[in-house]
């Protein structure tokens, strides 16, 4: 056989076939052309056949072979030695590939009720584009009932927002649990004021939301003024957290806010808490999405990120930040 040392390296490269190879592997490992055969699933001439192409290819005997004899020669054990190594990295290729995801972009657009404070969902941001760094987010700021339309009508793909109860046509997920407490601001004559009970609240005017009534999103805080018998009027209302909490603070009357959200406030003496001290109402706040939507890989890619870290913690444990 004439020796490939002599022969164009790139023609050589071209005309060598992996199959080749692999049937050799299985020749030398079976011990025999038969057994090869039948553990290929080819037939016994094809498989002399391929050995006999790839020592015209390499230009040596790699099996001495006839007679009922069967033997690997100097040059076969080499070539079966660089064959075995090449057969487990193409193995592994599977194995390498798993750490390896392929680099996502696009956009993803967020529908989230104001003063989201968790860190559950600062950490999936942070950690999703640090691994994906070509994706873009758009946050738009609405009301819950916005957030729900939003994800009904498939504008939006996730949504932050408050939910007291499951919504038809929406999946959802335990973000944060929160509660609601009764404040009033620096200027109102409870400011300060200590031992009083729910009785003394009754004839004050109120602030609070655009969902608090019986049919809206914070129903929970108008159930309990009914039950409470409250008989002021209500002299603000807002569909933004940060409105309602301006007026309570300006003291137009007392309204309820989240109580992660009002500490701040009472540690420098702008709002007052009041009772009941275990609060009004609980009133959690979830992550949405709308499962009939089709949604862009990056959208599903966040959106399975986001919920992955959001189940490594117990729903007890997700608390506002």
């Amino acid at each position: 056989m004439e020796s490939p040392g002599h022969a164009d390296p790139d023609r050589f490269t071209r005309a060598l076939d992996w199959n080749l190879l692999r049937t050799f592997m299985v020749v030398v490992q079976e011990g025999g052309i038969t057994s090869a055969a039948s553990r290929l699933y080819l037939t016994q001439p094809a498989v002399s056949q391929a050995l006999k192409r790839l020592e015209q290819n390499l230009g040596r005997q790699l099996i001495e072979r006839g007679g009922g004899r069967f033997q690997v020669t100097k040059a076969g054990e080499r070539i079966y030695r660089e064959v075995v190594e090449i057969y487990g990295n193409i193995s592994r290729f599977d194995l390498l590939m798993q750490d390896v995801s392929d680099e996502i972009s696009g956009h993803v657009r967020m529908l989230m009720i104001s003063r989201v404070q968790t860190a559950l969902l600062d950490d999936a941001l942070q950690s999703f584009h640090q691994r994906h760094p070509l994706v873009t987010f758009r946050v738009d700021v609405q009301s819950a009932v916005e957030v729900h339309q939003g994800l009904l009508q498939k504008t939006g793909a996730i949504g932050i927002c408050l939910m007291r109860e499951p919504m038809p046509g929406l999946d959802s997920e335990i973000l944060a649990r929160q509660t609601y407490r009764l404040y009033c601001g620096a200027s109102h004559r409870f400011f300060r004021q200590g031992a009083m009970t729910v009785r003394d609240l009754r004839q004050e005017n109120f602030v609070s939301f655009v969902s608090d009534q019986i049919d809206g999103m914070l129903s929970p805080l108008a159930v309990f003024r009914a039950k409470e018998g409250f008989a002021g009027r209500v002299i603000g209302a807002s569909s933004n957290l940060d409105e309602v909490r301006r007026m309570i603070v300006c003291g137009l009357g007392i309204g309820p806010l989240p109580e992660h959200i009002a500490a701040p406030d009472v540690a420098a003496g702008r709002l007052w808490p009041l009772p009941p001290e275990e609060g009004v109402a609980p009133v959690d706040i979830h992550v949405a999405w709308n499962p009939s939507a089709r949604l862009l890989p990056a959208e599903q890619a966040f959106l399975d990120h986001l919920l992955g870290r959001i189940r490594d913690v117990p729903a007890s444990k997700r608390r506002p930040r």
